[in-house]
C-alpha cells in the first residue's frame, strides 16, 4: 500500500485532476514519478480509468474477447500502487478558481451530496463527447454510439442479445467506418450514410473515392449527401428506420459516428476561456488562461505545426502526450508541446487509410500555396507473395518542396508508411530530402523505391 502525509502536507502539494483516460491519468502518472509525496486525487464520472477507446469497435465486432483487456490500468493499480487517490463514479459539477476548490458529488446524484476538494494546481482532461443532433427519438433503444468504455460494452450487450440484421451507420469518420467493418463482421447489411459528399473528411476527394469503392465492394451501401432527418420508431419505442431526405432506411441498429465535441463547458463556467472549437485555450506548457489550472486531452488545444495556429484534434496519441506535458510543468518541471499534424491510421476490412499533415484542400483553404502528387505502387515488390495496391498522395510548398502532408490508400503493408511523411514534415524536410532519405528494403517489405519515395520522385 503506498502512503503519503496528507495532513502536513502544503496546499501546493495537492493535486487535482478531472478526467481519468489518456490524457488524465498520463499526468497524474508522471506528478507521482516527479513527485512522490505529493498528494493527487483523480475525478472519473464513470468506471473505468486509462482504457483503449481506439479497441472498443474490435470489441463490438468479437476480435477482441472482453473488455479488460482494453484496459492499462484499474482504479485500484493506481490507488494501491502508485497512490493516486482515483474515485471512480465521482463527477465534477464545478470548478472555483477564487477558493482553489472543485465540488463534486457521486455520478447519476443530486445536489445533496456534493461535497468540496480544495487543490492546489488543477489539470481538467474531461475529453470529448460524440455530436448527437437534437433530432426526436435519438435516445431511443437501439440509437448508440462509442464514446466511453461502457458505451462499447453496452453496444457489445446490445449486438449479443438482439443479433441486429440490419444497421445504418450514421457519419463516415474514423469511428463509423471502423463500425462498418465491425458490423459487416458480425454478418449486418450495413447501410453507410453522410450529409458530405465523401467519407474521410479528412483525406481528399480522390483518396476518400477508393474507401467508398472498397465500402461498396465489400458489401456495405454508402449513401452521400444524406443528412439525417429522423428516426422511425416501433411501438415498443426501438428504433426501426433511419430517415433521410431521399430514403428510408430499415435498422435494427443504428450507431452515430458524427465526430466529438470537447467536453469544455465546466472550464467555460470557471471563467477558462475556450478557443478552436470551443475547445479549452492552452499554451505550449497546457496551461489555461486561470494561473494554475492546466488543461490536456480531448477538452483541450492543440498547435498545428503546419497551419501554425490552434486546433482541436481528439486522438489517443495527442491525448497521452497532452498528459505528459501538463503533468511534467504541473509538478515543476519545463516542457513544451511541439503541436500535432493529426497522423492518424486506421483500417476498414483489409485497406487501410492513414493521413498526416494538411490536405490537398485543407492547403488550399489556409492560403498555403502548394503543389501534389499522387501515385499508385505497391506494398511489396511486384513479384513477391502478398503484394497488393496502394495509393499515396503528398501534398509539398510550390516554392521550397518543403512536405505539407500525406495521404495513404492501400493494402496490408501501406498505412504504416505515413510515419515517414509525418517524420519528413516533423523536420522540414523537402519532397528532395525524402527521395534521398536511406530507407530500408527487401522485397518483401517493399518495391526498391518505398511508394513516399516515389510519390516525391514526381514532385522534384
Amino acid at each position: 500500500m503506498y502512503c503519503y502525509d496528507v495532513e502536513n502536507m502544503s496546499t501546493d502539494e495537492k493535486y487535482v485532476i478531472i478526467g481519468g483516460d489518456a490524457a488524465g491519468m498520463s499526468a497524474a502518472s508522471k506528478i507521482r514519478r516527479e513527485r512522490p509525496d505529493c498528494e493527487i486525487v483523480v475525478f472519473e464520472k464513470g468506471e473505468y480509468t486509462s482504457y483503449s477507446a481506439c479497441g472498443m469497435p474490435y470489441y463490438v465486432s468479437g476480435v477482441v474477447s472482453g473488455f479488460e483487456k482494453l484496459i492499462a490500468r484499474s482504479p485500484d493499480v493506481f490507488r494501491e500502487k502508485m497512490g493516486i487517490d482515483v474515485r471512480a463514479l465521482q463527477e465534477v459539477v464545478a470548478v472555483d478558481p477564487q477558493t482553489q476548490t472543485v465540488r463534486a458529488r457521486p455520478a447519476g446524484s443530486g445536489a445533496a451530496s456534493e461535497y468540496k476538494q480544495s487543490y492546489g494546481k488543477l489539470l481538467i482532461a474531461t475529453g470529448a463527447s460524440p455530436v448527437r443532433p437534437p433530432i426526436e427519438g435519438i435516445d431511443a433503444p437501439g440509437i448508440m454510439g462509442l464514446s466511453s468504455l461502457q458505451s462499447g460494452i453496452d453496444m457489445r450487450t446490445a449486438v449479443e442479445q438482439t443479433k441486429p440484421k440490419r444497421a445504418v451507420v450514421v457519419g463516415g469518420g474514423y469511428i463509423g467506418l471502423e463500425m462498418v467493418e465491425a458490423l459487416l463482421k458480425i454478418d449486418c447489411d450495413v447501410t453507410l450514410i453522410d450529409q458530405a459528399s465523401q467519407v474521410m473528411a479528412t483525406l481528399d476527394e480522390d483518396l476518400a473515392a477508393l474507401i467508398q469503392e472498397y465500402l461498396e465492394t465489400s458489401g456495405a451501401r454508402v449513401l452521400l449527401n444524406e443528412p439525417l432527418r429522423e428516426f422511425a420508431l416501433r411501438s415498443d419505442g426501438h428504433v426501426e428506420a433511419v430517415v433521410t431526405d431521399s430514403h428510408t432506411l430499415p435498422a435494427d441498429l443504428v450507431v452515430m459516428g458524427l465526430g466529438v465535441r470537447p467536453n469544455s463547458e465546466l472550464a467555460r463556467s470557471a471563467g477558462i476561456a475556450l478557443g478552436a472549437r470551443d475547445a479549452i485555450r492552452v499554451n505550449r506548457r497546457m496551461e489555461t488562461s486561470v494561473p494554475g489550472i492546466w488543461s490536456a486531452g480531448d477538452c483541450a488545444e492543440s498547435f498545428h505545426r503546419v497551419l501554425g495556429k490552434p486546433v482541436h484534434i481528439a486522438l489517443g496519441t495527442v491525448a497521452n502526450k497532452h498528459g505528459i506535458v501538463a503533468g511534467t510543468n504541473m509538478s515543476g518541471g519545463d516542457l513544451e508541446f511541439p503541436g500535432v499534424l493529426g497522423t492518424a491510421i486506421m483500417k476498414v476490412g483489409d485497406l487501410e487509410v492513414a493521413r498526416t499533415g494538411v490536405s490537398e484542400r485543407e492547403a488550399t483553404e489556409a492560403g498555403l500555396r502548394c503543389r501534389t502528387a499522387t501515385i499508385k505502387s505497391r506494398t511489396r515488390a511486384g513479384y513477391y507473395p502478398g503484394s497488393e495496391r496502394m495509393h499515396v498522395k503528398l501534398v509539398v510548398s510550390e516554392q521550397e518542396g518543403t512536405i505539407l502532408g500525406g495521404q495513404i490508400v492501400g493494402g496490408h503493408g501501406a498505412g504504416k508508411r505515413i510515419d515517414t511523411v509525418a517524420a519528413s514534415i516533423t523536420g522540414n524536410l523537402s519532397a528532395r530530402d525524402l527521395v534521398n532519405m536511406d530507407l530500408s528494403y527487401a522485397p518483401p517489405f517493399s518495391p526498391v523505391w518505398d511508394p513516399v519515395q516515389t510519390a516525391a520522385r514526381t514532385l522534384v
